[in-house]
């Protein structure tokens, strides 16, 4: 039988360089200008950054050049996590359209037929007619031309959202049901462009993607540059013909129309360039504190050579 002191010995790692850590290493060793120089050039980056932004957003004309539509919504909950869950991801790819045993809500009719796309997201779609109306004069009024297409994000359309392998869509989402709140199935939501259909419709994609916050506006139209709108939006009167689909009454919400053009940063947003704004002020706050603590500790060291702080 061994002796203790032999077991505790055997439980010893190896006497080697890596098991006893003694590689060599780079210990970083700054000093507090180091430091503090540090963080002021952080905040001073962050801050210029910051205002660049909010300029930038605020510069953006609202009736020239390359206009878009937008719909914005008011106090309409995105975020929840069993909302963001509601949907199959497979059925959305065209792999098994009655695929829906990962929508918590809105699976099946009640007489058991799949829902085609499920979930509570596809199922709370907007879907308000938006047309947007020119006044050439005090009597005529004509359509400004408007695309449908080219407003999602290339992943989503390409690679997230796919038809099932199929010519004719009506009867590949044969045997399945359109959500409850559509009023018509998934292969019918543009009559206009046939090729506009489907999983692959970009309204739809649109939504599916969710947003972060309560408050959001997501993109809808972009302006067809031809015939009077060659330039942009000429300036007059314009009005707005809404077909009311979507209800906001029952989340007590409100919803609008929002016409923008883009800058090189991004929509109208401000919230970035305030998140940076409040990054930089804060990094110099904390630049401030800092000297000032290492500059009262250097004039205590000053007067008191041999004072030893204790922890």
């Amino acid at each position: 039988m061994e002796k203790p002191s032999q077991v505790w010995w055997s439980l010893l790692p190896d006497n080697t360089a890596l098991k006893q850590q003694r590689l060599p290493a780079y210990r970083l060793q700054l000093s507090a200008s180091k430091v503090l120089s540090g963080f002021f050039a952080t905040g001073a980056l962050c801050l210029g950054m910051g205002i660049i932004l909010l300029l930038s957003a605020k510069s953006i004309k609202e009736i020239e050049g390359n206009v878009y539509m937008y719909y914005k919504l008011y106090g309409f909950h995105q975020n929840l996590y069993h909302y963001i869950l509601s949907r199959s991801n497979s059925q959305l790819m065209g792999k098994n359209i009655k695929d829906v045993e990962r929508c918590d809500s809105f699976k099946k009719t009640h007489n058991g037929t799949p829902i085609c796309p499920c979930g509570a997201i596809a199922n709370s779609m907007f879907n308000d007619t938006i047309i947007l109306l020119y006044n050439i004069n005090s009597s005529i009024y004509i359509k400004v031309p408007m695309l449908s297409r080219g407003i999602t994000w290339w992943s989503d359309k390409f690679i997230k959202f796919q038809n099932p392998n199929s010519y004719d869509l009506s009867s590949a989402f044969a045997g399945t049901a359109k959500p409850p709140n559509w009023p018509k199935p998934i292969y019918e939501l543009d009559e206009k462009d046939s090729g506009n259909n489907g999983f692959i419709n970009e309204d739809f994609i649109v939504w599916m993607r969710t947003a972060a916050f309560p408050t959001f506006k997501k993109l809808h139209r972009q302006l067809n540059r031809v015939q009077h709108f060659t330039e942009g939006l000429p300036a007059g009167n314009y009005s707005f013909d809404i077909t009311y689909n979507f209800p906001v009454t029952r989340f007590r919400g409100e919803k609008s129309v929002v016409l923008s053009t883009l800058t090189w940063s991004g929509g109208s947003s401000l919230f970035l360039g305030l998140a940076y704004t409040v990054t930089g002020a804060v990094t110099w706050l904390a630049s401030f504190s800092m000297m000032a603590i290492h500059l009262m500790l250097a004039k205590r060291k000053m007067f008191f050579p041999n004072y030893k702080v204790k922890l």
